[in-house]
């Protein structure tokens, strides 16, 4: 059997690249909790108002959880948003640039072949080769090819991980901010539906002062009341109408934030009449277990595949302190005539092996991996504080959904209290034995506890969006081919 040396090499460096240096990412381990924070309910149910809501561990998150809610106009809202928002344009225009880098480094696995072809018209002189004679005039026709490999053999080039981690890192930057958009639509359209009707009870509520000012100005005049309480009523009033404006500036707001997330600017955009009672308030809310979270939040896989790039630049940055190898081969014909280009004289080849070794470069290439291993200490740093976040943000809205609870619990006997106490006044009325004065105040209360209660509710449906938010909201469990699909 004939020794063939050159296939010896290639099956040695076949076997030595997956001889890569550096470290072997691994993700880190989830905080070991049980819960998100200290007496957390796990299956605890709070009611208000004829409403409860039960806490469901492990159940998975829907991906379109805003359909929970039960609004027709508040899905059309989100679809709108995920078809014209312009920062998931760009959120998704990163992650097609990261995956073409991606595409465009695997090239470094295969050989890299070139061609090339000339005709000149040159004068040779026999003076440049110490020779005597007269100088020549000819053409000279040239065909090439050559193929060149890198045998990276430790990663310098072929750490392909790190660009993959950079695709992970507009991946999930795309699922965050689809996750966020829908996050705010839902929220600017609760919000916006509370201001409206927070600003129809106060002008109902102004309507009653003043009708109740008229009352005591008659009554003023007719002696049967003091002058006081008139600049009283007035001085209610005037305060009751400074909460209208800023009511109303706060519905403009999130009109215009609203046209803004559908990609239209508020001239474009007529914000849906959207009610509070149109809105179904989940019943069972998913609960996560904590060790899933960091494998669900897109921000913490973000700050994740910035881990993972810091960490397989280690490699990178290793592999260049270390020799390479690289294999070139080359064919060629050159003639002074076209037509005997391809003549056997006319022939001219080259192969061999090159070995490039870095021998002093000042400690560049030694300072430049001490700064990659302190890229990745700071990488780990903010991917445990991205995970702090998390759980912080989940306990918040875990006890957020108890307080709202019996927030509006609260509100909700207030109402029925001012309620049944208008009832008796216009009982007594009725029966002569109270003033219209009486009236008026009971139903003064009424709608200042009914604005409240209007906050309240608001406030609990906004903090249920929060908890989808804060879960990650069940961008895994979607189907192919939509907005949060993996």
């Amino acid at each position: 059997m004939r020794f063939r040396p050159f296939t010896l090499c290639f099956a040695l460096f076949a076997v030595l690249l997956g001889c890569a240096v550096g470290p072997d990412f691994r993700r880190p381990d989830a905080p070991a909790v049980n819960g998100y924070a200290p007496g957390n309910p796990a299956t605890g149910t709070m009611a208000a108002d004829g409403t409860a809501q039960t806490f469901a561990p492990g159940k998975q998150l829907r991906a379109d959880w805003w359909r929970l809610f039960g609004s027709a106009k508040l899905d059309a809202l989100v679809a709108q948003a995920f078809a014209h928002n312009p920062t998931i344009e760009a959120a998704d225009a990163s992650l097609r640039q990261s995956e073409e880098l991606l595409h465009a480094g695997y090239g470094i696995f295969f050989p890299q072949l070139s061609a090339g072809g000339s005709a000149v018209r040159e004068q040779a002189s026999p003076q440049r080769l110490g020779q005597q004679g007269p100088t020549s005039v000819f053409n000279l026709f040239t065909l090439s090819a050559s193929v060149t490999y890198t045998l990276d053999l430790f990663g310098t080039q072929r750490r392909i991980e790190k660009l993959k981690a950079q695709v992970d890192g507009p991946r999930y930057t795309l699922l965050a901010a689809n996750l966020t958009l829908s996050a705010n639509v839902v929220n600017t359209a609760i919000a916006r539906a509370s201001y409206l009707e927070q600003m129809q009870a106060t002008k109902d509520l102004l309507a009653l002062e003043r009708e109740q000012l008229k009352i005591t100005e008659t009554q003023a005049q007719a002696g049967t009341q003091p002058y006081a309480n008139v600049l009283a009523l007035r001085s209610q009033i005037a305060s009751t109408e400074a909460l209208v404006p800023p009511l109303e500036q706060s519905a403009d707001r999130a009109a215009h934030l609203l046209a803004a997330l559908q990609g239209l600017t508020p001239a474009e955009f007529a914000a849906p009449q959207l009610a509070l009672a149109e809105l179904t308030l989940p019943a069972e809310l998913p609960l996560s277990l904590p060790s899933k979270l960091v494998e669900q939040r897109p921000d913490i896989l973000v700050a994740e595949s910035v881990l993972h790039a810091a960490s397989a630049n280690i490699g990178v940055t290793t592999a260049a302190m270390i020799p390479s190898l690289s294999l070139s081969a080359g064919y060629g014909v050159n003639n002074t005539a076209m037509v005997n280009l391809f003549s056997a004289p006319s022939s001219f080849w080259n192969v061999g092996a090159g070995i490039a070794a870095p021998l002093f470069d000042g400690g560049t290439l030694w300072y430049q991996r001490k700064a990659a291993i302190e890229a990745c200490r700071q990488s780990a740093a903010a991917y445990r504080e991205t995970v702090l976040a998390a759980f912080e943000q989940v306990a918040d809205v875990l006890r957020a959904l108890e307080h709202d609870a019996q927030s509006l619990e609260a509100q909700s006997r207030a109402v029925e209290a001012a309620a049944e106490s208008l009832r008796l006044v216009q009982v007594s009325y009725k029966s002569g034995l109270t003033a219209y004065l009486d009236v008026l105040t009971a139903d003064k209360q009424l709608l200042q506890a009914r604005v409240g209660e209007i906050q309240a509710r608001g406030q609990r449906l906004q903090d249920t969006v929060a908890l989808y938010a804060a879960l990650g909201g069940g961008w895994w469990n979607a189907p192919a081919q939509t907005a949060f699909a993996p």
